[in-house]
């Protein structure tokens, strides 16, 4: 299915208005926390797929965090103060974990940028609650490497998931699929919050098809 200009201009304008896009401005470096290794390497090769796609790149290290991609699994929101450092990563933890839990909230995202506003760092929280542990791992995995790719709008899944059910397969919707790689062309900029943007993605996604 094609998505059109304003379609990929909704996935990076935000409930209040602002067209903000960013990239990752460096190789990513993945760690996730909490799962056996069964359910790691699911999500190291969801990774690792959609990092394929947007043509970029993955390292062993990052120079500044280590690890710039940190994805932390737990069955309550409590634990999360339990890890040792976390608070010194995500500034404000405790008010965090007390609007997590005030939400019902089963999933959160924090980004960091750097100087020029291209992603260095993402955090990622999964509370396996009783509607998050019914989904399959590679769905949820995928699901989560799609949504750190890019700095997406808060509101750009609300009304259709990024991902589709093909064949008996969860897969990546290809009209978020050619926006991913289009917003990885060199040419385009690692961050920006002019919303004539949409208009080059718009341009590439098209030169693609």
């Amino acid at each position: 299915m094609d998505i059109e200009n304003r379609d990929i201009a909704k996935l990076f304008t935000r409930a209040d208005g602002a067209y903000v896009f960013a990239r990752w401005g460096r190789p990513m470096v993945p760690v996730v926390f909490g799962v056996d290794d069964a359910t790691l390497g699911v999500f190291k090769g969801a990774i690792e797929a959609v990092v394929t796609l947007a043509n970029h790149k993955i390292a062993e290290t990052d120079p500044e965090l280590g690890a710039n991609l940190m994805i932390f699994f737990c069955r309550d929101w409590a634990e999360l103060p339990q890890v040792p450092h976390l608070d010194q990563l995500v500034p404000d933890l405790g008010p965090l974990v007390a609007k997590l839990q005030k939400a019902d909230a089963n999933q959160y995202r924090i980004f960091r940028f750097d100087e020029a506003g291209a992603i260095r760092a993402a955090f990622v929280f999964l509370r396996l609650d009783a509607h998050m542990a019914q989904v399959a791992a590679d769905t949820l995995a995928l699901s989560q490497a799609v949504q750190t790719i890019l700095l997406w709008s808060d509101t750009a899944f609300d009304e259709t998931p990024p991902l589709a059910m093909i064949d008996g397969n969860t897969v990546l919707r290809p009209e978020i699929a050619d926006v991913v790689r289009a917003a990885y062309d060199p040419v385009m900029p690692a961050a920006t919050q002019d919303a004539s943007h949409a208009l080059r993605l718009a341009a590439r996604v098209t030169a693609h098809l």
